[in-house]
């Protein structure tokens, strides 16, 4: 209890001393629990409605969505997404940002889906779940699948920032072989806490100052940044991982030998000093023949 006084009074005085920002350098686990509402209230980063994007920018809110599949399955599931899925939603109005084989596990299918908010993402995953593409293809989706729970539920990690309008997909076979017109990147940080948002929002502001510079000039620059969005799942039928905060950066490559050589150039890793629960989760990704990102 006098911890907490303490750390309260200290707190209220930086503040009317216009020294918020120091006190908010204080790593999180020197905070007792009870004073978070109060580092929350003094730098309110992680609004309860998400700022819109910028015109031709995606997304308010965005899924990234990992799932384990059978062994053998994956390029049956794909054949489905890029066949029906993607056009199928896109029917609805909603956002297929990409769909992409995982190259370090040939039974992971991960795909990225966007919102302009909560309210129509309920209304748009509605639809679809319950429509007609969803209802004829459904029961072979689902039998590729071991687990498709692993999603993450995100916002800008910078308000007015997103993706960049994705071009339409190559005329190639729906299903074909895995795309050669680029590799995407996705480097997922969980800070430790992993249940802490303000830490999460902390190492993407880090990011922007430290590491985004340093990996553009190594040739790596990062094409988007998201973090765990506050706000609650609006479509409680599809499972998201909850209670935990994590800050993702999307990294755009021509393929796997330009990553080899940007990797040789020897970046410093820009979240020293920064306390992460365990070390960052990399995934290279390569787009299925029917992805718009390419």
């Amino acid at each position: 209890m006098r911890l907490q006084t303490v750390t309260l009074l200290a707190a209220t005085l930086l503040v009317g001393a216009g020294l918020t920002q120091r006190a908010l350098a204080w790593p999180p686990d020197l905070l007792p629990a009870s004073a978070l509402p109060l580092k929350a209230a003094l730098r309110a980063d992680a609004p309860a409605v998400t700022p819109p994007p910028a015109a031709g920018l995606c997304c308010a809110i965005l899924e990234l969505r990992q799932y384990t599949l059978k062994p053998g399955q994956r390029d049956v599931l794909i054949d489905l997404f890029d066949r029906y899925f993607r056009t199928g939603q896109e029917a609805l109005g909603l956002r297929v940002v990409g769909q992409f084989r995982d190259l370090d596990d040939p039974d992971r299918f991960v795909w990225l889906r966007g919102f302009t908010d909560m309210r129509s993402r309920a209304a748009g995953l509605a639809a679809f779940y319950d429509g007609p593409v969803w209802r004829a293809h459904r029961q072979d989706a689902n039998a590729t699948m071991l687990d498709s729970d692993n999603v993450l539920l995100l916002r800008p990690a910078v308000a007015g920032t997103g993706f960049a309008d994705a071009a339409p997909p190559p005329t190639s076979p729906p299903g074909g072989p895995a795309g050669s017109q680029g590799l995407l990147v996705v480097t997922i940080y969980t800070p430790f806490p992993a249940h802490d948002a303000i830490a999460a929002q902390e190492l993407a502001d880090a990011f922007a100052h430290d590491g985004a510079p340093a990996l553009a000039a190594a040739g790596g620059p990062v094409m988007a940044t998201f973090v765990t969005t506050a706000e609650a799942n609006s479509f409680p039928r599809l499972p998201v991982r909850e209670g935990e905060g994590v800050f993702v950066t999307f990294q755009a490559f021509a393929g796997v030998a330009a990553y080899d050589r940007y990797r040789t150039q020897g970046v410093m890793p820009w979240w020293r000093g920064h306390v992460l629960k365990g070390l960052p989760e990399v995934h290279r990704l390569v787009p299925t023949a029917g992805s718009r990102w390419q």
